[in-house]
C-alpha cells in the first residue's frame, strides 16, 4: 500500500476513534431520553395541576428551542384513569411522570416506584393561625381603570405576527399592597397554579434564608453534605453560599443543550445524590456558571435540615407559604423525596406575587421578620462579574445585560430579578416599590422590560408593584 493510502487508513481511523470518543461522551441517546421524559413531565404537570389542555401544552414545549427538533418524531399519551402521561420518541425513547393529590407529578425510572410523601397538603394549607400578609385583592379578577394600564395588559396579550410569541398566561398588578389590575389567558383563573420554571430558584433562597433566620443555616458555613467531608476531599471547601451564587466550581455548568451535566440530574431518581457526586472544575469560589443541578444541592440541604421529606413540604407550608397567604401553591418532588428546588413549583399569579412582596418588604410580613435582617441585600449583591446574585438576577451590576436592563425599563440599580428557563422573570424595584414577574414563554429581556413602558410613565412616581 501506498504512502499517501497509509496516511488515509489512518486519518479515517483517527476521525471514526474521535467520532466514538464523542458518542461516549455525549450521548446522544441520554439527551433524547432527558426530552422525553421533560416533556412527559411538563404535560402531566401543566394538564393535572394547572388543568390545562394537554395537546396545547404539548405544541407549546414542542416549540421551545432544544425540543424543535424533535416535534415530528415525539408524541405523547395522557391517561386519565391513572392520572399519567406517557411520551415517546421514535417509539424508541420513553419517558413517563404520574400525577399525586397535592404534590404534583414525579417521573418514574425504570421499574422502581419513586418516593411519594405521606403529608395531607390539604391540612398542611389550613393555616393555625391568620396569614400575616393582608389579602390584596377578592375573589373576583380586578379589572385596570387607567387607560395606560389597560393599553399595556392589552399588549401583554397580543401575539406577534412572528416567532417569539408571548404566550403571556396571566399579569397581576399590585399598588400599595393591593391588586389594582389583572388579566389571564382562556382556561386560567386567579386560582390556576401557574409553573414557575427557574422562580423556584428564588423560593429555594427563601426557604434558605429562613432557616438562617432561625439559625439552622449559614451562607458562610461548609456545605452539609457527607460525602465532602473526606480530608483530602476539596470540596469539604464549598461553602452554602457558593452553591448560592453558582460558583461551587463542581462540574456542572448548564449550557441547555442537553449534553450538560448538569440536565443529566433529570435522569436520576435522586437528583441531589447526581449532583453532589461530582467533581470540582474549577477552584471554588472564583467562576460563575449558572445551573440548576447546584440548586438542587441546596434543596437537599433544606431536607436534611428539616428532617426529611414530609418535613420540608411541612416547613415550607409553615414557614413560607402560610405566613404570606399563599393557597395555590404545589411543589413537586423527585423520584428520592428531595424538593424539586430547580424549576418544579406551581403557585398562581397572586401567590407569585405575594412571594415577591416579602422581598419588596425586605423579609418582613405583617411585622415579622420571616428572613434574616440583611438577607435581601445580601441576595441582591452581584456574584463576581455576573449578573446573577444569590437566587435572583440583580441590576446592581456592571454587567452589560444588568446595565441592558436598567437602560430599557428605566428601572435603578436597587433591582433584583430572577429569570426562569421560560423567562418567567420577577423585577423587584425597592425605590419605587415595584414588582414584575412575566409568567410567560420565551420571551427577551428586553421585550419584557417594554412591556409597561406605555403606564410606567403615568405612575412611575407613586409606589408600584406588579406581578405578571
Amino acid at each position: 500500500m501506498t504512502s499517501w493510502k497509509w496516511i488515509l487508513v489512518a486519518t479515517v481511523a483517527v476521525v471514526l476513534a474521535a467520532l466514538t470518543g464523542l458518542g461516549v461522551h455525549f450521548r446522544p441517546d441520554r439527551t433524547v431520553r432527558l426530552a422525553t421524559g421533560s416533556v412527559a413531565h411538563m404535560v402531566c404537570t401543566k394538564a393535572f395541576v394547572s388543568g390545562l389542555d394537554p395537546q396545547a401544552v404539548f405544541a407549546e414545549t414542542m416549540d421551545r428551542p432544544g425540543f424543535r427538533r424533535l416535534r415530528h418524531v415525539m408524541k405523547f399519551e395522557v391517561d386519565r384513569k391513572a392520572r399519567a402521561v406517557e411520551a415517546s420518541t421514535l417509539g424508541l425513547f420513553r419517558g413517563r411522570a404520574s400525577f399525586h393529590d397535592g404534590l404534583g407529578c414525579v417521573e418514574q425510572h425504570g421499574a422502581k416506584e419513586p418516593y411519594l410523601l405521606k403529608n395531607d397538603v390539604e391540612t398542611l394549607r389550613v393555616s393555625k393561625t391568620p396569614p400575616l400578609l393582608p389579602e390584596i385583592a377578592g375573589p373576583a379578577v380586578v379589572e385596570p381603570t387607567d387607560p395606560a394600564l389597560k393599553a399595556a395588559l392589552d399588549h401583554a396579550f397580543e401575539e406577534p405576527a412572528t416567532p417569539p410569541f408571548r404566550r403571556t398566561k396571566a399579569v397581576v398588578v399590585v399598588l400599595d399592597g393591593k391588586v389594582i389590575a389583572e388579566r389571564y389567558a382562556p382556561g386560567i383563573g386567579v386560582e390556576t397554579p401557574l409553573f414557575g420554571f427557574s422562580m423556584t430558584k428564588s423560593v429555594i433562597n427563601a426557604l434558605i434564608g429562613v432557616l438562617t433566620q432561625q439559625g439552622l443555616v449559614t451562607p458562610s458555613m461548609p456545605a452539609p453534605i457527607p460525602e465532602w467531608r473526606a480530608t483530602e476531599d476539596p470540596r469539604r471547601e464549598i461553602e452554602v453560599e457558593h452553591l448560592m451564587r453558582m460558583t461551587s466550581g463542581l462540574d456542572l455548568d448548564e449550557t441547555n443543550s442537553g449534553f450538560d451535566r448538569s440536565g443529566r440530574m433529570f435522569l436520576e431518581d435522586d437528583t441531589s445524590a447526581y449532583a453532589v457526586n461530582t467533581g470540582l472544575i474549577a477552584p471554588i469560589g472564583t467562576r460563575f456558571h449558572y445551573s440548576s443541578a447546584t440548586t438542587q444541592i441546596l434543596a437537599r440541604i433544606i431536607r436534611d435540615a428539616a428532617g426529611g421529606p414530609e418535613q420540608t413540604l411541612a416547613f415550607a407550608w409553615r414557614e413560607l407559604f402560610n405566613p404570606l397567604g399563599m393557597r395555590n401553591v404545589t411543589l413537586e418532588f423527585d423520584g428520592a423525596g428531595t424538593l424539586q428546588g430547580a424549576n418544579y413549583m406551581l403557585a398562581s399569579a397572586r401567590d407569585w406575587a405575594k412571594f415577591g412582596l416579602l422581598y419588596l418588604n425586605d423579609g418582613v410580613v405583617g411585622g415579622k421578620r420571616i428572613l434574616h435582617e440583611d438577607w435581601v441585600d445580601f441576595c441582591a449583591a452581584a456574584t463576581l462579574n455576573s449578573d446573577y446574585a444569590a437566587g435572583f438576577y440583580t441590576n446592581r451590576s456592571d454587567h452589560p445585560d444588568a446595565k441592558g436592563r436598567v437602560h430599557l425599563a428605566r428601572i435603578s440599580h436597587s433591582v433584583e430579578a430572577h429569570r426562569g428557563a421560560n423567562q418567567r422573570k420577577f423585577f423587584c424595584e425597592k425605590d419605587f416599590g415595584m414588582i414584575q414577574g412575566t409568567p410567560r414563554c420565551r420571551q427577551s429581556v428586553a421585550q419584557n422590560s417594554l412591556i409597561l413602558e406605555g403606564w410606567k410613565a403615568v405612575l412611575w412616581k407613586r409606589p408600584l408593584m406588579a406581578a405578571l
